[in-house]
């Protein structure tokens, strides 16, 4: 979702906690949760996704730390509860999330960031270098493309692959 200048007041009043504001917000974001629901979701999913997301906007706008990351929150939400509702239709898991989640229940901090720190270590340099740009530089899609003298598509799927490559490792 791709909030104008107007917008982050209305973003940022119900990120505070103004009930109003929220409501606005949410009839915003509708359109917007809608369109990617129904590029992610089975057809017959599609309304419980956006009405999940709604939900899920409405009781934990307040985690958001950086509003700027908004959008991209939002989407996940979206995407989440379309993978959860496809897993309950179809009992189909490509990303195998319940093993995923099983095997974070079951790491103590220091065993998760010796983990981590050895997955990192395990890929190979082009891929390492696009997560950390990423997800520790928090730097924007654009941005590491930029840095890595490669296109945006290529910069996304790059990640993509170093995300696949180390989840593989990770609960292997």
């Amino acid at each position: 979702m791709a909030l104008s200048d107007t917008h982050w007041p209305v973003l940022e009043a119900a990120h505070r906690g103004d009930p109003a504001a929220l409501a606005h917000l949410l009839r915003l974001c509708q359109p917007d949760i809608r369109r990617y629901a129904q590029r992610s979701c089975l057809i017959s999913d599609v309304d419980d996704a956006v009405q999940e997301a709604l939900l899920v906007l409405s009781r934990r706008l307040e985690a958001v730390r950086m509003l700027a990351a908004f959008s991209g929150w939002l989407f996940k939400v979206v995407q989440r509860e379309c993978r959860r509702l496809g897993r309950a239709a179809l009992n189909y898991d490509p990303y195998d999330e319940e093993r995923a989640e099983q095997w974070l229940a079951a790491q103590d901090t220091a065993g998760l960031r010796r983990d981590l720190v050895n997955t990192l270590e395990s890929l190979p340099v082009d891929y390492r270098e696009v997560i950390l740009l990423r997800d520790f530089a928090e730097m924007s899609i654009a941005e590491i493309a930029q840095e890595l003298k490669l296109s945006v598509p290529a910069a996304k799927s790059r990640l993509h692959r170093a995300r696949q490559m180390a989840r593989e490792y990770l609960i292997a």
